[in-house]
């Protein structure tokens, strides 16, 4: 579909209320960036998911992260968004300004790394992040093990996208897929969101012309109330996605229940270590206890992450709550809604 015309069935819809939902918070930074919100008549609504995995990671894993640097004394090496994310008493950041390991790694063989070459340090990597990112732990899980290394291990939060999407399917009326999850895990799941869950969807990529394309694609087909599935970025998201990485994931890790930040626990929508490296699982090695952290009660992630509001109808949005600041993760990280709506002035255009 050419642009212009994408742009055309997009401007020109007049029927019943659409809402989408992005459930990657990369779509929710490029529709503000490329102004394409600003193309779209009131009846078409966009609410942003929970597509943003460090928005979605749990106040009582930074809390368990915090116990690990402060308490066990072990090097913490992780991803930097993650640094200033709220836990119920302080942040990583925090914790490293009062004395701890805290470290930034761009990818968890590095951390694999660190603890090869300082035997003395007990490392631990903070392993969150949806399929995308997962088989690059898996990867680091067996290089340490392979290394035959005592002092490494993973603090898991990694989460799956499948059972997110039944829980939130009554929030919106059509999915915009994410495409860098899809280019792991095929299109066989959007397939069956719409065979067995009545769902509609498309996935898409990231330019201009591939997000309106597929908005235009969600715009014309909605009417014919018939659930669809469309593949608008094939030029990466294949039927079997990559294979070897699901295979990957699959040897290293099993499903589990997670909590997802201000949704509550997804049965089955995480994955933990098999038993099989469980000498690599920190929560095991180092006998954390169960811990519920609690999120500041005037943080309205979790609404944001549901869809139930916008970010600037949370009362400390822009003002107590900042990316400088922050209150609650989706303002923390560069994918989550709260820090694109700040970044692009999402409460002026609404």
């Amino acid at each position: 579909m050419a642009v212009e015309e994408a742009k055309k069935i997009i401007t020109s819809y007049y029927g019943p209320r659409i809402r989408i939902m992005e459930v990657c918070g990369t779509h929710t930074h490029e529709i503000f960036r490329l102004g394409i919100r600003n193309l779209l008549p009131e009846n078409i609504e966009l609410i942003s998911g929970p597509g943003c995995p460090v928005c979605v990671t749990q106040v009582g894993f930074i809390d368990e992260a915090v116990m690990l640097a402060l308490e066990k004394g072990c090097t913490i090496c992780s991803f930097g968004d993650l640094l200033r994310v709220p836990g119920t008493e302080m942040s990583l950041a925090q914790a490293r300004a009062k004395g701890a390991d805290v470290r930034v790694v761009y990818m968890p063989l590095d951390a694999v790394k660190i603890a090869q070459e300082n035997p003395d340090l007990n490392v631990v990597f903070l392993a969150v992040g949806f399929e995308t990112t997962t088989p690059i732990s898996c990867m680091a899980v067996e290089k340490a093990v392979e290394l035959g290394l005592d002092n490494f291990s993973l603090l898991t939060a990694n989460k799956t996208m499948p059972e997110a999407y039944k829980a939130l399917k009554e929030s919106a009326d059509a999915f915009l897929y994410p495409g860098h999850v899809n280019a792991i895990t095929g299109t066989e799941v959007c397939k069956r969101m719409r065979d067995e869950e009545g769902v509609s969807g498309v996935v898409t990529g990231f330019t201009a012309s591939e997000l309106l394309t597929a908005l235009a694609v969600i715009v014309k087909k909605l009417p014919e109330k018939k659930p669809f599935f469309v593949n608008c970025y094939p030029r990466v998201v294949k039927e079997e996605g990559n294979r070897k990485a699901v295979e990957l994931i699959n040897k290293v890790m099993e499903p589990c229940d997670a909590e997802w930040r201000g949704i509550g626990v997804i049965p089955g929508s995480g994955l933990r270590l098999r038993e099989k490296y469980s000498s690599c699982d920190a929560r095991k090695k180092y006998s954390l206890p169960e811990i519920k952290g609690r999120s500041n009660p005037a943080c309205r992630c979790g609404d944001v992450l549901r869809g139930d509001i916008k970010p600037y109808q949370c009362k400390v949005f822009g003002k107590v709550c900042t990316p400088q600041h922050p209150v609650g993760a989706c303002m923390v990280s560069n994918e989550g809604a709260c820090s694109a709506y700040y970044q692009y002035g999402g409460g002026m255009i609404e």
